[in-house]
């Protein structure tokens, strides 16, 4: 079963790496077909991301590039350029994350693809937007990490600026980006006009940034320099147990009545340091190493037990080695054993959005650069002296054919 939501729709995907195609991947699992465009030398992802035992498609490329067809074109050859603006004219959709200038030396920028298809969604990822100085700089993870914040609050916390141990700002602007496509085409269900969307990484990210963590300096005059003291506390952490690491969130006077009393110090809920939210942000530091003198005591098994029984808030603190093994993630199998044609066994990762209860097939999973060359060609229009013309002059992969 495939999510019906964007059946019959069609994407030209001119994305790489990470932010464009986690965008397009979220269209493919809504159930609109993707036809992704790479160079002959492929997207850097498929060796980037990691090894694989052809080298050809890293873990990481098959999980964010699963349902699509793969387009092998060189732009740089003009009949290769010809070709694929007769591939985009039966597309619903563009979705880039080139850079603004060469999309648009390539004819491919909103105003040249919407001059003759008005009904185009045109949306291009960026790394930062229009009319600042930072405009058509190259921009990955790290660098949006860095310039939005983000990086910046290890350095308040914890004295010193580091990375999240996670491509969040690929993760985050890739799923805004799907969400405006969607917007986008219900607009045009009403009204028959596309549009020409643009979503910039920084601006992005600092917005979420600035969002959890302008706080008092939203008023003016400030009524406090900014920041959300609870993320901020350096011992704002998972806890350790007497064998592993555990998470409370006991936010609520309720919820921290009740974590008082399933861990065995009833007799701080009246402490005025910790009666209410106030109270306890007043005294943020002696009320984290409170719990982290009372949990330490006792096997992250009991305190889970535990504090289930409350209705308090917890979870076990997962390493990469035993996130998969979740009994959550088993019982909805979230990992599915697959077979790829070139890499052996895999696990791909299913979707996780349901429709009427219902998890969605994962799909077929990523392809050799090319593999649908030709049919998706073929469909354009182009005839099959046309293709094999393309062929010929290398301004055209047809991956079955390797």
């Amino acid at each position: 079963m495939t999510m019906p939501f964007l059946e019959g729709c069609r994407v030209l995907d001119l994305t790489s790496v990470v932010v464009g195609p986690s965008c397009t991947q979220r269209l493919a699992d809504y159930g609109a077909e993707i036809i992704k465009l790479e160079p002959p030398e492929g997207d850097v992802l498929r060796t980037l991301g990691g090894p694989s035992p052809t080298g050809k498609h890293s873990g990481m490329f098959l999980h964010f590039n699963r349902k699509k067809r793969m387009l092998c074109l060189n732009l740089k050859h003009n009949g290769a350029h010809a070709a694929l603006l007769q591939v985009l004219d039966g597309c619903d959709v563009l979705v880039s994350n080139m850079r603004p200038d060469a999309l648009q030396r390539l004819g491919l920028d909103a105003a040249s693809t919407r001059a003759t298809r008005p009904n185009l969604v045109h949306c291009t990822i960026t790394g930062f937007g229009p009319g600042g100085p930072y405009r058509g700089r190259p921009a990955y993870d790290g660098v949006v990490q860095s310039v939005s914040g983000i990086a910046g609050l290890a350095q308040r916390r914890d004295g010193a600026a580091r990375y999240a141990p996670l491509l969040i700002c690929d993760h985050v602007t890739g799923e805004i980006a799907a969400g405006a496509i969607l917007a986008a085409l219900v607009r045009r269900t009403r009204t028959g006009a596309g549009s020409a969307i643009e979503v910039p990484m920084h601006e992005t990210m600092a917005a979420f940034v600035l969002q959890e963590h302008l706080g008092p300096a939203t008023f003016s005059p400030p009524l406090g320099p900014p920041g959300y003291t609870p993320l901020l506390e350096p011992n704002n952490q998972p806890i350790a147990t007497a064998d592993g690491w555990i998470t409370v969130s006991a936010a609520t006077d309720v919820q921290v009545r009740s974590f008082l009393s399933a861990v065995g110090r009833a007799d701080l809920i009246s402490d005025p340091r910790f009666r209410t939210v106030a109270d306890r942000l007043r005294n943020i530091g002696e009320w984290i190493e409170i719990r982290r003198e009372t949990l330490r005591g006792r096997p992250t098994a009991h305190w889970l037990q535990a504090l289930a029984a409350a209705d308090v808030p917890a979870a076990p603190c997962h390493t990469l080695e035993t996130l998969a093994d979740d009994p959550q993630l088993s019982a909805v199998d979230l990992l599915v054993a697959e077979t790829h044609d070139q890499e052996g066994s895999i696990r791909s990762i299913r979707p996780t959005v349901l429709t009427d209860g219902i998890a969605p097939a994962v799909g077929r999973p990523a392809r050799p650069i090319g593999w649908d060359t030709r049919a998706v060609l073929s469909e354009a229009g182009l005839s099959d002296s046309q293709i094999d013309n393309l062929l010929r002059a290398s301004a055209a992969v047809d991956g079955q054919a390797a």
